[in-house]
Order: C-alpha cells, then structure tokens, then sequence
C-alpha cells in the first residue's frame, strides 16, 4: 500500500458546507458536480474542468492538490484517494467541505 499519494479533485461548496461562501444549495451542488462527473465520463480533460468549475484554489492548478500522506486529509477524501489507482477517478465523494471529485495522478 502506497505511503503517499497525488491526486486532483474538484471542489463544489454549497451553502452551509465547511469555510463555505458558496450560495448553491446542497442539492444545487449535488447536481452540478454529477453533471461534471459525467463529463468527464465522456472524455472531457478533468484540469480543465477543475480550472472553470472548482470552487478549491487547487482548480487553478487543474485540481492538482501534490503528495500527501495519510492523516493529511478529512478522513471520506482520503479513504477515496488511496482507494484509487493511479488514472482512475473517483465517483462523487462527500465531506464537509462539499462534494468532491477525485483522480489519482500518482
């Protein structure tokens, strides 16, 4: 089992979520980011979608979030993480930051 690891993700707030400024509703959040999820599916690049829709200044960098081990994370975002091998995105992950999407990158 890998000691680190480096993943993007993709951030959706919404209303009442942890250091939240976001004015979407849960359920507003919940839709948009199945929707991204879908997209990237599809095919699309998940650094560009996180770049035009991330609400986590790591969107800037595509999501890129570097290495981290565990501990370093809240515990849904890093279970999902070292679940993943590396290229492989995850499905929706809820924290209390909001909904994530995450991809392995190493």
């Amino acid at each position: 089992m890998a000691d680190q690891v480096r993943a993007s993700h993709i951030l959706l707030m919404y209303e009442g979520s942890a250091r939240s400024s976001a004015t979407r509703s849960k359920e507003e959040a919940l839709s948009e980011i199945e929707a991204l999820a879908a997209r990237i599916q599809g095919g699309e690049d998940f650094a560009q979608i996180a770049q035009e829709n991330s609400d986590c200044p790591s969107g800037s960098q595509g999501g890129d979030l570097g290495m981290f081990g565990r501990g370093q994370m809240v515990r849904e975002f890093e279970d999902a993480a070292f679940g993943l091998g590396v290229g492989e995105t995850s499905g929706v992950i809820e924290t209390d930051f909001g909904y994530h999407l995450i991809q392995r990158t190493a």
